[in-house]
């Protein structure tokens, strides 16, 4: 097994969203996320792109634990949501994320889009160690191929996405 690298886009200063476009095969792809800092502590979010468009329907569900360093274990799950949730990162120097995730059927018509989802970020004003692993599901059964990621509000001001084809 090896990695085919598709797409990167390494961000060094402000902006709202990184697309990662490429995933026109039935093999399963791979993204990472290394280094990636926000311009205010809030969440990340992704969309899969449906003809290089985010899909905004309420068709996003997902499920995770979380392992922190400042207090027990958390469960959540979210259902019917626009968006997938990634994770909360800070703005500091110390506060960054890094997450890999696994995708599954984004060629498929017929089939949802799945993902895995594996992350560890700090935030440095707890300081808090975050590590992150569950499942996402877009529930419509149509050909995805790529990803968004953007924050609600301010922008993404470093970090490096790339896309892989797992070969």
């Amino acid at each position: 097994m090896g990695l085919l690298q598709v797409a990167t886009n390494t961000v060094t200063s402000g902006v709202a969203q990184v697309d990662l476009v490429g995933t026109t095969t039935d093999d399963v792809y791979m993204i990472t996320l290394s280094g990636v800092n926000l311009s205010t502590d809030q969440d990340l979010f992704s969309r899969v792109l449906k003809s290089s468009s985010p899909d905004t329907t309420s068709n996003y569900d997902g499920a995770d634990k979380t392992l922190r360093s400042d207090t027990t274990y958390g469960n959540s799950y979210y259902s019917n949501q626009d968006h997938f949730f990634l994770d909360y990162l800070g703005d500091g120097v110390d506060e960054m994320g890094n997450m890999i995730f696994y995708l599954y059927n984004f060629n498929a018509s017929a089939e949802y889009s799945f993902l895995t989802i594996e992350s560890s970020c700090v935030d440095n004003a707890n300081p808090t160690l975050k590590g992150r692993t569950g499942g996402q599901v877009h529930t419509v059964a149509s050909a995805s191929n790529g990803m968004r990621f953007y924050v609600a509000s301010g922008t993404i001001t470093a970090g490096t996405f790339t896309l892989y084809r797992v070969v």
